[in-house]
C-alpha cells in the first residue's frame, strides 16, 4: 500500500483551495460582467446621467476659477475684467425675474470680436442693431475652428441667415426668380390660389381641402410622398417639386391679408404636426405637446431625418405667412424633447443647427440658444454661439447653479 507522506496531502489541499478560489472569482467577473451588460442595456441613461453630472460640476469648477481670477476664457486675458452680474429688469429678464440672471443681450458685455474661436459670419443673433448693415460680409474670413460639428453649424448658418434676412440680391434670388412653373406669368399667385382653393397642386392634382380632408392620419402616404410639402409650406426659396412655384412679395402681402388662406394655413400646420405626434394645444401662443401616439411618430422621424428638412421648411413658411409666434414654441418643444428627455437623438442636431436659427426673433433666439446651453453636454462640444457667451453663462451658472435656465414662451416681435 503506497504511503501518502504530510507534504502530499499538504499540496493537494493547497491545488484544490486553488482550484476553488479560481472558480468563485470566474463566478464573480460573470456577475459584473452580467452587471455591466444589464446597466448598458437597461439602465444605460444613468450612465449618460452620471457623465453629464460629472461634466456640469467640472465645468462650474472651472468657472469659479475664471471668475476668482477675474478673466474670460476665448479672446481673454488675465488683465480683462470680471464679468459683471447682468442687472434685474433688463429686457431678457422675463418680466420680473422669471427668466435666469436677467441678462441684457445687447450689452456691451455680450459682442463679440470676430477673433473668437466659434464667431461665425453668417450668424447675425449677437449683432447689436448699429452693426446689422454689416451682416453679409463681402469677404470670407478663414475659420479657427477644426470643429466638425462648427463646419456643420456654419453651413447651415448661412442658409437660415438669407432666410432671415428676406433673401438679400444674389445668386440665390436669381435662382427663385428662375423657378416659377411653364406658362406662369408675374400676375400669377399659385400659392394663394391653392390655398384658397382655386387650383390644384402640380403634380399630385389634389385641392387644399383634399390634403386636409383626406390626408390626415395617412402616415404612409405624408412620408413617402415628396411633392406635397412644397405646396402645403411655400418658401420664397426653391424646393425638390419643380412644379411648385416659390413665393414672390406680392403674394405674401395677399395671403397675410387673407383670413381663408391663414386659416387653411392653420390646418396645414395641425395635419403635420400629428405626423409628427405632436399636438397643437394654443392657437393663440402656437404652444405644443406630444400627442397620445408619439412614441410610435417619434420612431418614424427618428428614422426618417428627411423630415427635418420639411420642419425646416414649416418653421420658415410659418414665420414668413402670418405665424411667427409658432415657432418659438415648437423649437423650444423640440429642444426639450432632444437635451432634457433625450429622445430623438439623429434630430438633435438638425434642431440645433437649423431649427433654433429659422426663429425670426432674435430675442427669442437668443432665449432659445441660452435654454440649450443650459441642457447640452458636454458643454466643450457645443458651437452654437461664441466661446465669450459660454464663458459668461458659466461663470452665471457656477454662481447661481441651483437655478435652471427657463425662457418665456411669450416674447414682443422686433
Amino acid at each position: 500500500m503506497n504511503r501518502v507522506t504530510h507534504g502530499q496531502v499538504a499540496h493537494r489541499q493547497i491545488t484544490l483551495g486553488q482550484v476553488a478560489l479560481g472558480q468563485v472569482a470566474l463566478a464573480m467577473l460573470r456577475w459584473i460582467w452580467s452587471s455591466l451588460l444589464w446597466m448598458w442595456r437597461s439602465g444605460h441613461s444613468f450612465l449618460r446621467f452620471l457623465r453629464g453630472y460629472v461634466t456640469r460640476c467640472l465645468s462650474r469648477v472651472r468657472g469659479l476659477v475664471h471668475s476668482a481670477l477675474g478673466w474670460r476664457d476665448g479672446c481673454g486675458t488675465p488683465g480683462d475684467p470680471e464679468v459683471e452680474d447682468p442687472q434685474p429688469g433688463s429686457p431678457e429678464s422675463g418680466g420680473g425675474g422669471g427668466g435666469r440672471h436677467d441678462a441684457d443681450w445687447d450689452s456691451e458685455e455680450y459682442r463679440v470680436d470676430a477673433t473668437d474661436e466659434l464667431y461665425c459670419d453668417y450668424d447675425s443673433t449677437w449683432d447689436t442693431e448699429d452693426s446689422q448693415q454689416d451682416t453679409f460680409r463681402k469677404t470670407r474670413r478663414p475659420t479657427e475652428s477644426n470643429n466638425y460639428k462648427f463646419s456643420r453649424f456654419e453651413g447651415a448658418a448661412r442658409d437660415m441667415q438669407n432666410y432671415r434676412h428676406n433673401y438679400p440680391p444674389g445668386p440665390a434670388r436669381q435662382e427663385r426668380n428662375l423657378s416659377w412653373s411653364p406658362g406662369s406669368s408675374s400676375n400669377d399667385k399659385p400659392n394663394l390660389e391653392f390655398y384658397l382653393g382655386e387650383r390644384r397642386s402640380l403634380p399630385d392634382g389634389l385641392y387644399i381641402n383634399d390634403f386636409h380632408n383626406n390626408w390626415k392620419g395617412d402616415y404612409q402616404k405624408l412620408e413617402h410622398v415628396h411633392t406635397f410639402i412644397q405646396w402645403l409650406f411655400p418658401l420664397q426659396e426653391p424646393g425638390m417639386n419643380s412644379r411648385a412655384s416659390t413665393l414672390t412679395q406680392e403674394e405674401i402681402k395677399a395671403f397675410c391679408d387673407s383670413s381663408a388662406a391663414k386659416e387653411n394655413l392653420l390646418k396645414s400646420y395641425k395635419l403635420m404636426l400629428d405626423f409628427y405626434g405632436i399636438v397643437l394645444c394654443d392657437e393663440n401662443t402656437g404652444d405644443v405637446e406630444k400627442a397620445l401616439n408619439w412614441r410610435e411618430r417619434f420612431d418614424n422621424l427618428d428614422r426618417n431625418t428627411h423630415n427635418c428638412l420639411r420642419i425646416t421648411r414649416i418653421l420658415k413658411c410659418l414665420g414668413t405667412l402670418g405665424f411667427p409666434h409658432y415657432q418659438y414654441p415648437l423649437v423650444r418643444f423640440f429642444l426639450k424633447e432632444t437635451l432634457i428627455e433625450e429622445q430623438l437623438p439623429r434630430v438633435k442636431d438638425s434642431v440645433l443647427n437649423y431649427f433654433v436659427f429659422a426663429v425670426l426673433d432674435k430675442r427669442q433666439r437668443r432665449r432659445l440658444i441660452r435654454f440649450a446651453y443650459s441642457h447640452y453636454e458636454p458643454k466643450d462640444e457645443f458651437v452654437w454661439c461664441p466661446k465669450k457667451i459660454q464663458m459668461i453663462w458659466s461663470m452665471q451658472d457656477a454662481k447661481s447653479p441651483h437655478l435652471e435656465f427657463e425662457p418665456e414662451v411669450n416674447a414682443e416681435h422686433k
